[in-house]
């Protein structure tokens, strides 16, 4: 495994080392566009290079989820939608390679051409392409998708409207963007959105009335079935346009796809072992080793397989709401790490068989240093220095304990940093503060969430011991989305992927503009310039150095801010699946990934 995880690493570094390779330049219309350099595949590329252009197509794949749902309409705010949707109903202008860190290869789109520094771009639709109910794709359906996503869609596709000066017509199946601001990966983006049918939506009141339509797009799979909260089927369209373009050969083989929803986690393995689904990941490595052992696996009809990848750990944990005292004070949020017994939550949960998350771009070679800031990072961190937490400069590492059950130094650590920030232990063992309040907060889960429930209660009872009070409150999906979209949570579960080619979107994850905005990804509530800048400066960079740079600083000022307490990350995937699923030997470097399942896969 290690020498695979190195593998991983170097080809990680040589993909970064294109970036920065070429400078911008105008360009004629083209068949793709990077961020930075080429793109690797030539105009005639016959398919993605990880993907089976002779794959069969038929067959069928389900998967078990935990949760429920009731809408069906990802590109609105109102409702609770799997997270699946977006990407098995979304067509965009172009589609996102798994393997170059930020290439796009045309997909309803047949050429992108660019302004000289990229104020501006351009997209030729393809005279072929048509929504699932035979209709063609029109630039009025791009502009319609466009402006309506950028004014009543989710928060999340409103930030990049806000940043188009123009958006013109220039040919029967031509459409522009001028943009009002400079960051280079706009022009990227812009080949990113989902587009709709204007026609479905008419005298329909998009943000307020969408979540009960099924919006027809142009992908290769339609809504077949459904039944809200239980399950949904999607089929394959045998009249799909796209299937001889190059971004989809040897994708969509499958003929049927049913995501079949469960109370728990339980609920949800046993309907894998019985036969009900038949492809499942499994994000615990004790059951993993432990339970995958039932008649279909030992009868070779159910394969297990681990995965690697190259991608960043990205942050999975517990994130404290610093909107509410005492979380905006950073020691209060150091004291919780220090409290946070990993080294023995991670044995009695996974037999210390899972790494442990060290920053959120580790496992990746824009994963920050652990030491004392230097070169570039510290020339961008330094106009910044006295808003910064301790440790974003000088070096940060999480608490590490002994691994007993008592985690006498973390708890005496914490209470230490407790104590600065004005708590203290009194008579009775509670912790309060000056004015006698109590320290009491709650930790809101999603029901069903039993690992997750299990490392809190480990966690409760350690916090109990310094004279923290803590409840822990478990809502059906529909409620936790309502709760966290309304940011109204003390402490919650958090879970942010994220790329070799960080984006725009880290506005979204941390920048001030979006801390307040309903339903938006910043959970914790950032509001800093210094995470701002380092977001703009990345965005601007025109060298590998600088743009490596100023992710390693937005990781410090992320990590050292102490915002999440991490748990694993997971550098294996562990799936397991019918024998009849197969996938193609070549992965990208992205991995198991949207994009990479259920699209590359075929049954046979």
């Amino acid at each position: 495994m290690a020498s695979k995880f190195l593998t991983g690493f170097r080809a990680s570094v040589a993909a970064l080392a294109v970036i920065g390779a070429a400078s911008f330049a105008a360009a004629e219309p083209k068949h793709a566009i990077a961020m930075y350099g080429e793109p690797e595949l030539a105009p005639d590329f016959v398919s993605l290079p990880y993907a089976n252009p002779d794959a069969p197509t038929g067959g069928r794949m389900a998967t078990a989820e935990v949760g429920s749902f009731d809408s069906l309409n990802p590109y609105v705010l109102k409702g609770n939608k799997p997270w699946q949707l977006p990407y098995l109903m979304a067509e965009t202008l172009m589609g996102r390679t798994l393997d170059e860190p930020f290439t796009l290869y045309g997909l309803l789109a047949e050429s992108v051409e660019t302004g000289p520094n990229r104020e501006w771009v351009e997209f030729t639709l393809r005279p072929e392409a048509k929504f699932s109910d035979g209709s063609p794709v029109t630039v009025e359906d791009v502009m319609w998708s466009y402006e309506t996503l950028g004014t009543q869609g989710h928060p999340r596709y409103r930030g990049f409207w806000g940043k188009i000066a123009s958006m013109e017509q220039t040919g029967e199946r031509s459409v522009r963007f001028t943009f009002n601001t400079e960051d280079r990966e706009l022009a990227l983006l812009a080949g990113m959105r989902p587009i709709l049918q204007k026609a479905q939506w008419d005298g329909v009141n998009f943000e307020e009335d969408g979540s009960g339509i099924v919006p027809i797009t142009s992908g290769p799979y339609v809504v077949n079935d459904y039944e809200m909260g239980r399950y949904i089927e999607f089929t394959r369209n045998p009249d799909y346009w796209g299937k001889d373009v190059p971004f989809r050969r040897g994708t969509a083989n499958l003929d049927t796809l049913r995501l079949e929803f469960f109370g728990d986690e339980t609920t949800a393995f046993e309907a894998f072992k019985t036969g009900v689904t038949n492809f499942t990941r499994e994000f615990n490595v004790a059951r993993w080793e432990s339970q995958y052992d039932f008649a279909a696996v030992q009868s070779g009809d159910i394969l297990k397989a681990e995965l690697t990848h190259q991608r960043p750990s990205g942050m999975t944990g517990f994130v404290m709401n610093t909107r509410r005292a005492p979380f905006d004070d950073w020691r209060v949020r150091d004291a919780l790490l220090h409290a946070f017994n990993f080294e023995f939550i991670n044995e009695a949960i996974t037999g210390s068989k899972q790494e442990r998350i060290t920053s959120y771009w580790s496992n990746s070679p824009l994963g920050m240093s652990h030491d004392a800031a230097t070169g570039r990072v510290l020339e961008f961190l330094e106009p910044f220095a006295s808003d910064l937490v301790p440790g974003t400069i000088e070096g940060y590492s999480l608490p590490v304990s002994d691994g007993s059950e008592r985690n006498r130094e973390g708890l005496g650590n914490a209470l230490a940093q407790l104590e600065e920030a004005g708590w203290k232990v009194d008579a009775e063992g509670v912790l309060r503060n000056a004015e006698g309040k109590a320290f009491e907060f709650t930790v809101l889960l999603q029901t069903g969430a039993s690992e997750t429930k299990a490392i809190i209660d480990i966690y409760v009872q350690a916090l109990k011991r310094i004279g923290i009070d803590v409840t822990v409150n478990s809502v059906d999906s529909a409620q936790y989305k309502e709760l966290t979209d309304a940011y109204n949570f003390d402490m919650t579960y958090f879970q942010r992927g994220l790329s070799l080619s960080p984006g725009n979107e880290q506005y979204a994850y941390w920048g001030s503009e979006y801390a307040d905005t309903p339903g938006g990804r910043n959970l914790m509530g950032i509001k800093s310039e210094a995470v701002d800048a380092m977001i703009n400066t990345l965005l601007t960079s025109e060298s590998q150095e600088d743009f490596r740079a100023a992710t390693h600083a937005l990781d410090r000022i992320l990590t050292a801010g102490r915002y999440v307490i991490p748990i694993y990350q997971w550098n294996i995937s562990r799936i397991a699946h019918s024998k009849n699923l197969h996938f193609p030997e070549r992965m990208p470097i992205f991995g198991d990934w949207p994009g990479w399942q259920p699209d590359v896969w075929w049954s046979e």
